[in-house]
């Protein structure tokens, strides 16, 4: 009966735990870390979009990545002054440890300034990538 207990509080726990996981993987947030950190150029390899950038942290094998360029691409395309660049988080290790980028992916979202307004970690949705822009855009 005891062994019955112990099974049954751990399928709870996991649960509880997969369900939290789900909520947070890809919601676009504030981090206070973030705040008033900027990007430039010569960090992301590109030139800065004229209202914001979407910048993608990618690695080779990671399938959400894949889907993830085809969201940010496709909002890129849909709001003017708004360029989506994909960094390569291998090739380019000094800068996700300088912004302590812990998976891929991983989307930061800046203002025509290059300060990072919104970040998240994991694939994040169309819906929320828009919103997030609002943060960004000046009206």
């Amino acid at each position: 009966m005891t062994g019955l207990m112990v099974c049954i509080a751990v399928l709870a726990a996991a649960s509880v735990f997969g369900v939290l996981w789900r909520r947070r993987d890809g919601r676009l947030k504030v981090r206070g870390r973030d705040d008033g950190a900027r990007l430039g150029a010569a960090e992301i390899g590109a030139e800065l979009g004229e209202r914001a950038t979407l910048v993608q942290f990618s690695s080779a094998f990671c399938q959400p990545c894949r889907a993830t360029r085809r969201t940010l691409a496709e909002v890129a395309r849909m709001v003017d002054g708004v360029v989506h660049v994909e960094i390569d988080a291998e090739a380019r290790l000094e800068l996700v440890r300088s912004l302590n980028i812990l998976r891929t992916p991983t989307v930061l979202v800046l203002d025509a300034d290059g300060t990072i307004v919104r970040r998240a970690a994991g694939q994040p949705r169309k819906a929320d990538v828009i919103a997030a822009l609002g943060a960004a855009v000046p009206d």
